[in-house]
């Protein structure tokens, strides 16, 4: 999953929030000023991760991708589904996805200390072109697949996959309607025996 899906299953506690948002640019458990429950967001984040690259849904939609896109093809299934939690938002949550968005904008720009150098220097980018907000559109997708694309190591060509978004766009939606509520469950699930862990 993509930023907003791992924001939105931090489940509201500061803390994890930031952990599962920055756990992609941390090695190990997280860096030395870190607190346990920052660390148990890093946990859940690569929990996630892991459990969403091998249910057999996304592998339905990964294989959607996987003759053109390879490997990249799992960055764009966390893409694309952060594209219909977001067109779906008011389903799963009850705040608008534009308030939802701002306040963590501020709040991770009120916590800017916790995050790493490379996050600090994304955020402000994510800030301005409203990244959270804007995956509901093919637009805001096309920018974020642009950004991928120019950052990958190798020639992936994510740039050109919102042509297959909007093809299988029906397709894929109904497998992110499908994952989603496990992915949710999971999540708790999780959640709840890392924080047992840290007692």
């Amino acid at each position: 999953m993509n930023f907003l899906a791992h924001i939105y299953l931090s489940f509201e506690d500061p803390e994890i929030t930031i952990g599962n948002f920055v756990a992609d640019s941390v090695k190990g458990d997280g860096l030395p000023h870190h607190s346990s429950r920052i660390k148990t967001g890093i946990a859940l984040h690569r929990a996630i991760d892991d459990f969403t690259d091998h249910h057999p849904v996304t592998s339905r939609s990964k294989a959607r991708l996987f003759g053109k896109y390879r490997h990249y093809s799992s960055v764009l299934i966390d893409i694309f589904y952060d594209h219909f939690l977001a067109r779906s938002w008011s389903d799963w949550h009850d705040e608008p996805l534009a308030d939802y968005a701002q306040r963590h904008y501020d709040f991770f720009a009120d916590r800017k200390a916790d995050l790493p150098r490379q996050v600090q220097h994304m955020l402000p980018y994510m800030v301005q072109y409203d990244w959270l907000t804007n995956y509901q559109y093919f637009e805001g997708m096309q920018r974020v697949l642009n950004g991928m694309s120019r950052r990958a190591s190798f020639k992936s060509k994510m740039e050109q996959a919102v042509a297959e978004l909007k093809e299988h766009h029906a397709a894929f939606e109904a497998d992110f309607q499908e994952f989603f509520p496990e992915l949710i469950t999971f999540s708790k699930e999780k959640t709840q025996a890392l924080i047992d862990l840290e007692q």
